[in-house]
């Protein structure tokens, strides 16, 4: 009875004029408000048929009167069957091509750096490949992946991580080989992605133990967040294709199955050298913990596989036990930007003062170029509203000036909306640099209330239970980058152009002078200029993608594509039907 109330209500809500103007907005409410109604109902009360009648008789005139202006060629907008945003003006303004100029110069050399260091991230010596590869009978971890995924191409992530830092003696290793699987394992459980462990490990380098064992985000969380993700059934399967001593050992152990492939793979907390120095005991890699004494003799692997490519294949085999509700496989229609994303090259700001219109970027990103903007009025310097990337509804928060007390008011409002509305948030940031000082009263007043309004956006965000993905399309600087979600506010996805700068302050602005003129601060010129180049270095894109201050340094022209991934990885999770239990699953 409460179903069939409803529908007479909504019958009764939706009366003719209205129905026939939305029923193109809600065409599946539609449909079944038809099917429901039209149902012959046995026995019922003279009110309930009356009102049934009732319903019938209104709704086949509404049919009807759409059919009728379908079949005349009405082009009105009420009739259109694509209901679609307002499109947004893409066209750059004449006056604005010597700065476009100077923006497209400066990213060709930001694209052509980045370029060269991904190219040397990928290169590794002949002598190195020929040891992995001849010597130790071993594929290389890209050969590896095309065996284990479907497609040879994948979505890499921080593929920069860890350049230039140093590591022993192993060239372009990085110290950052925990954090990034601590952030790995970040993503999957943001977003429910089952997760696949190749274990190839040499154990930890003493000399860095400081750096990678006795924090609470050192090497220990990897086996805490492993026992975290079993226990909100995020499956994990892990394949021994290596040593892995120590550490290692527990990560291959503790998933939920476990591969190993025989001659190669091997698991012990302490490998044959030290059991020699400790004891004076000799003993091979197979006796203290090949394959067959752990699939025999321990239990700590579930299978065992003659050769690497036996082993992927049983990963995909394992893989589609995992009984995980699928998303269909039904094509999003979407249209593409009426503006080339390619022209985003030439919108990247070389710095805050050649920044355009926000609206400029959009109009290259989203479908259709087309957007409903969110309080177009008030608050100007923040663009707010919802648009479709590649068929996926989101809301968009971006940057188009400073963050004012109003701006984060209505970027509060817009947050909650979206949060109320199960709508994922993307935010692109380019913040103003903070350059002047308070030198009034009524500055100082107007600054409490934009720090409050800021704070106010900033605990909307933390609280705000919708994924997120945050893309540095500028500047990101200070307090203004916490209330648009920066890393510190957790996005599932974190991106930067490689124009993008980041640091509590610019060191290209005149904040240097700020510094100079300040009394309590003792520093000449020289200092003055080495902390200003040390500041500049620090800030750059490819800086803070090599410590893994973010989940990679992205083309602008490709940003397109790479939201569109991040959002195909985000709603995968809601067709899924899990339930937390208390326990991760304990091998025995």
């Amino acid at each position: 009875m409460i179903l069939h109330t409803i529908d007479i209500m909504w019958m009764y809500i939706l009366k003719k004029p209205f129905l026939d103007a939305n029923i193109y907005l809600f065409p599946r409410l539609a449909r079944a408000l038809t099917c429901n109604l039209m149902t012959p109902r046995q026995n019922k009360s003279s009110v309930w048929k009356n009102s049934q009648m009732l319903c019938n008789t209104q709704l086949r005139g509404m049919v009807g009167l759409i059919q009728d202006r379908a079949s005349s060629g009405s082009t009105s907008r009420n009739s259109k069957l694509n209901w679609s945003f307002p499109v947004l003006d893409g066209s750059i303004p004449p006056e604005q091509n010597e700065m476009i100029e100077a923006n497209w110069r400066n990213n060709e050399v930001c694209t052509q750096r980045y370029s060269e260091l991904l190219g040397k991230v990928c290169q590794r010596e002949k002598g190195d490949i020929l040891r992995h590869t001849q010597e130790n009978h071993k594929l290389l971890v890209r050969d590896r992946l095309r065996l284990v995924l479907d497609d040879d191409d994948f979505f890499e992530l921080s593929p920069l991580a860890g350049y230039d830092l140093p590591y022993g003696t192993v060239s372009n290793a990085g110290c950052l080989t925990v954090k990034k699987q601590l952030r790995a394992q970040d993503i999957a459980m943001l977003n429910h992605l089952p997760t696949v462990y190749l274990v190839d490990s040499g154990g930890a380098f003493l000399p860095l133990q400081a750096e990678i064992f006795p924090d609470q985000y050192h090497g220990g969380r990897i086996f805490y967040n492993i026992a975290l993700m079993s226990s909100m059934k995020i499956p994990q399967v892990a394949v021994v294709c290596g040593s892995c001593p120590a550490g290692a050992a527990y990560a291959s152990t503790m998933a939920e199955e476990t591969i190993i492939v025989d001659n190669i793979g091997s698991l012990f907390l302490a490998g044959p050298p030290l059991v020699k120095a400790a004891t004076g005991e000799d003993i091979s890699v197979e006796e203290l913990g090949g394959a067959r004494l752990h699939a025999r003799g321990s239990g700590s692997v579930d299978y065992i596989s003659s050769t690497e490519e036996e082993a992927y294949e049983r990963v995909r085999s394992v893989v589609m036990t995992f009984n995980r509700g699928q998303s269909p496989k039904e094509s999003m229609k979407y249209a593409d930007p009426l503006y080339s994303p390619e022209e985003l090259k030439a919108l990247a700001p070389q710095n805050y003062e050649y920044s355009l219109d926000v609206k400029l970027i959009l109009s290259r990103l989203i479908d259709g170029s087309q957007f409903q903007e969110f309080k177009a009025e008030y608050g100007t310097t923040l663009v707010t509203g919802f648009a479709y990337v590649k068929g996926h509804l989101i809301g968009l928060v971006a940057n188009n000036g400073e963050l004012t007390h109003q701006a984060s008011l209505k970027g509060s409002h817009f947050i909650n909306l979206c949060s109320h509305r199960n709508i994922p948030i993307l935010f692109l940031l380019n913040t103003v640099p903070q350059t002047s000082r308070c030198m009034s009263l009524a500055q100082a007043e107007d600054l409490g209330r934009k720090f409050k309004a800021q704070a106010c956006m900033m605990a909307t965000i933390a609280c705000a239970e919708v994924p997120k993905i945050t893309l540095v399309i500028g500047g990101y600087f200070g307090n203004d980058s916490y209330a648009m979600c920066g890393r510190s506010f957790n996005p599932n996805f974190l991106f930067l152009w490689p124009n993008a700068r980041i640091g509590l302050v610019d060191c290209r602005s005149p904040f240097a002078d700020f510094l100079e003129g300040d009394e309590y601060l003792s520093m000449d010129k020289s200092t003055l200029k080495h902390l200003e180049k040390k500041l500049e270095t620090e800030s750059t894109a490819l800086y803070s993608s090599a410590r893994l201050w973010d989940d990679g340094v992205i083309l602008p022209q490709n940003s397109r594509e790479v939201i569109a991934k991040c959002l195909e990885i985000i709603k995968q999770k809601d067709h899924q039907t899990f339930i937390c239990q208390q326990q991760p699953i304990l091998r025995m």
